[in-house]
């Protein structure tokens, strides 16, 4: 599952406080540093962004630079320092929605998907707006979700499980539900394999069709109705990424 991509798609930090408005509010000085680190942010130029938001900081506090330092640094790929940007932020300015939903996506990004959850959670605690809480909802599912590929690889399968399920109650995640459907086949808990993969079917917007019809296969196979495994193969052949096993599967039904 290609999750860090679709991580990317979801998590974008946002540049949320580059309006004029707000360095009026800080020393005239830093004020102006920060609206020229802004630009260079902009502009793609994250050291220099990085450069000018720690000199407004050594003329004035401000959550808002200690936020926008985050965003160039987390750009930059300077993990732990824009982590602490972050924590920073939050210190001056406590249940900051955007700057703990950047601070959940740092940890994520920095494979502490434990920290990440508690951190997302938060979000949830301090959010009134609906739209905010169901975008973190996502985030928190991504988390899960790669929980469960570290227990699937260390063959803890029942705490995988717990993990999947826990991100498919959060958003209705296709890849997680896909993967219930592999392990409930694994453990032959067939008739939960085949609900899991309709219900990856049902919410599917980033997996292909094949990897369900598989596994609906195998569980159908196992359950000993041949007729419905033979028709879940055949559906699953039309996917490059299951052609050959669903053939293999075909072939030994003959």
């Amino acid at each position: 599952m290609k999750l860090n991509k679709i991580f990317q798609l979801i998590f974008g930090v946002s540049i949320l406080f580059i309006s004029a408005a707000f360095a009026q509010e800080m020393k005239p000085e830093a004020g102006k540093l920060y609206n020229e680190g802004n630009s260079l942010l902009k502009a793609g130029n994250y050291n220099g962004a990085v450069e000018k938001y720690n000199q407004a900081l050594a003329i004035e506090k401000d959550y808002r630079i200690y936020y926008q330092k985050g965003v160039a640094l987390k750009k930059s790929d300077k993990l732990d320092d824009s982590r602490i940007a972050f924590e920073e932020c939050l210190k001056l300015s406590p249940n900051n929605e955007a700057a703990l939903n950047a601070l959940g996506g740092t940890y994520f990004s920095m494979g502490d998907y434990n920290k990440a959850i508690e951190t997302f959670e938060k979000v949830l605690s301090a959010s009134k707006n609906n739209s905010i809480k169901d975008k973190v909802k996502k985030n928190m599912s991504l988390a899960y979700t790669k929980l469960g590929n570290q227990a699937m690889s260390s063959g803890n399968a029942n705490k995988a499980i717990e993990y999947f399920i826990k991100a498919v109650e959060l958003d209705k995640y296709d890849a997680a539900y896909l993967l219930l459907a592999q392990l409930y086949q694994e453990l032959g808990q067939y008739d939960n394999s085949i609900k899991a993969a309709e219900d990856a079917l049902k919410y599917r917007s980033k997996i292909n069709k094949g990897g369900a019809y598989y596994y609906m296969g195998l569980s159908y196979k196992g359950k000993g109705d041949t007729i419905k495994a033979k028709e879940m193969f055949n559906q699953a052949k039309s996917d490059p990424g299951y052609r050959a096993n669903a053939e293999y599967q075909l072939g030994l039904m003959k």
